[in-house]
């Protein structure tokens, strides 16, 4: 059988996209665990205030919706979070799950927190969604919202 520059090339295209799903396939959960990790750096950098890890971590175009429906931009979620007046005892972002889409990712997992303000305590426990974008070779949170979770039986 003689084999012509039309058949190695059909066979060299077709090689080729076979071979990219895999190697996307591969990639994701790497990314997957870069994207959960960046979502306990910014746990972490909400609990401990800090203000350079919640600039590292969040996009200039940051939409981050509440869960009492208030929807900040970027400079007013880092202000809120400076300038917070309860002291946050803990706070968990458990059942977290993320979805790779291309340079984007959904995280969705929960928020608890225990607080304390002028001697009460508040326990919070909601539902998050989140966007992650990759930009300049990191994730950074580029939409975040928060809703009630259905009341249990």
């Amino acid at each position: 059988m003689e084999l012509t520059r039309r058949d190695l090339t059909a066979a060299g295209a077709f090689a080729l996209a076979a071979a990219t799903p895999i190697a996307s396939t591969a990639a994701a959960p790497a990314e997957e665990e870069a994207v959960s990790q960046a979502v306990e750096a910014l746990r972490k950098a909400v609990f401990d205030k800090d203000k350079a890890a919640l600039e590292k971590l969040t996009a200039e175009q940051l939409s981050y919706g509440h869960s009492s429906a208030v929807i900040q931009n970027k400079t007013e979620m880092i202000n809120g979070v400076m300038g917070r007046k309860a002291a946050l005892n803990s706070l968990d972002y458990p059942d977290l799950k993320v979805i790779m889409v291309g340079n984007n990712a959904i995280a969705r997992h929960r928020y608890v927190s225990d607080s304390e303000l002028d001697g009460k305590a508040n326990h919070i426990d909601i539902g998050i969604l989140e966007v992650w974008t990759k930009e300049d070779g990191g994730w950074k949170l580029l939409a975040r919202q928060g809703y009630k979770l259905p009341e249990k039986a």
